[in-house]
């Protein structure tokens, strides 16, 4: 693709040759001629200036360099469009494999693709546009709206809900039984507890991907439910009863306990976990590893375990490294006077 045509889809405005022919995408430090790459971080700055890349998205007010710029307010999304223009994303062609196993009472819309191996069981419902691909397993009663994408060993188990455009990848588990058990008082070893018996649905809203190997769980009673246009990483788990919102960011390894609500436009970054009953409010950010065993409140940003204020989690951190140096000097100083009046008292006594 020519590099006019690339920033005219893209939007961006051009400093360079508009007849380079960008032919793929890489990093700054990896990228040769006739590849596009971005900045969108500060300290990259200086590969930039040095980068081997025909072009480079930047934005409006970058300094010159070398290489051809297209200049756009967010080099990052504007990266990632040009990734759907510049690479052929694999095609599913309409049709059923002889070896899929659907009920007869599914009903499937128009231009699905069934590869080999999938299930799909009773009064199942299914949109149009379905991609689902080999090992696929959807248990009875599943609801699922337009262009769902299922990747291979994905499975939606029974009476859970799905919204248009919503993603699976590989091993992805929607409507497991969540974690319920109730004590016993047996004295027999291996009956000390019971199961409860997990009978809500799993709810995912539109434009809901979830990353390979994550779990969303069904409630016991009533609902665990996924915002429309949610994003959750890999190895995350949603526990039952626990609701997330809209357009929130659940990163690898986050853990919800059971009836965790979480608000919109949330970010809860990599190992974070959460205790049950929690609400976090909207736009609050929780940054790696936190232990959140309360509420937060909305637009606050938390860190650390017990999670508290950032700014203070980072003043914390800071001297909490100081500590040996701090009581070093604390010790030094309630000495000193000690040491002093001690002089003082051999000096008296020699005078004497």
């Amino acid at each position: 693709m020519k590099l006019s045509a690339l920033a005219e889809q893209l939007g961006a405005t051009l400093h360079g040759d508009p007849d380079l022919e960008i032919t793929s995408a890489a990093g700054l430090e990896e990228a040769g001629p006739g590849q596009l790459t971005f900045v969108a971080n500060p300290k990259y700055v200086p590969l930039a200036r040095t980068t081997r890349a025909s072009a480079v998205l930047v934005e409006p007010a970058f300094e010159q360099i070398s290489a051809a710029t297209l200049r756009i307010v967010n080099p990052y999304l504007s990266f990632a469009r040009a990734l759907a223009l510049l690479y052929k994303l694999p095609s599913y062609t309409p049709g059923m494999h002889p070896t899929a196993v659907v009920s007869p009472t599914a009903h499937i819309g128009p231009n699905a693709h069934v590869a080999a191996y999938a299930v799909i069981g009773d009064n199942v419902v299914i949109g149009p546009s379905a991609v689902i691909l080999p090992h696929v397993v959807i248990y009875s009663g599943a609801q699922i709206g337009s262009h769902f994408f299922a990747h291979a060993h994905a499975v939606v188990r029974e009476n859970c809900r799905l919204g248009d455009h919503v993603t699976l990848q590989n091993g992805v588990i929607v409507g497991a039984d969540g974690f319920g058990f109730a004590r016993l008082s047996s004295p027999d070893p291996g009956t000390a507890w019971h199961k409860i018996p997990q009978t809500g649905h799993t709810i995912l809203g539109d434009h809901v991907e979830i990353q390979a190997n994550s779990t969303i769980d069904r409630a016991s009673i009533g609902e665990t439910r996924v915002g429309p246009g949610t994003k959750v990483d890999n190895l995350v788990q949603v526990g039952h009863g626990s609701s997330v919102g809209a357009d929130t960011l659940l990163c690898a390894q986050v853990g919800l306990a059971g009836s965790t609500h979480v608000g919109n436009n949330v970010i809860l970054a990599g190992q974070v976990g959460v205790a049950g009953h929690c609400t976090i409010g909207d736009g609050a950010v929780a940054t790696a590893q936190s232990g959140i065993p309360g509420d937060v409140p909305a637009g606050a940003t938390v860190s650390g375990y017990p999670a508290f204020d950032n700014r203070r989690w980072l003043r914390s951190a800071a001297i909490f490294q100081r500590l040996p140096e701090l009581i070093r000097d604390l010790k030094a100083r309630s000495s000193a006077p000690a040491l002093s009046t001690a002089a003082e008292s051999m000096k008296s006594s020699t005078t004497e």
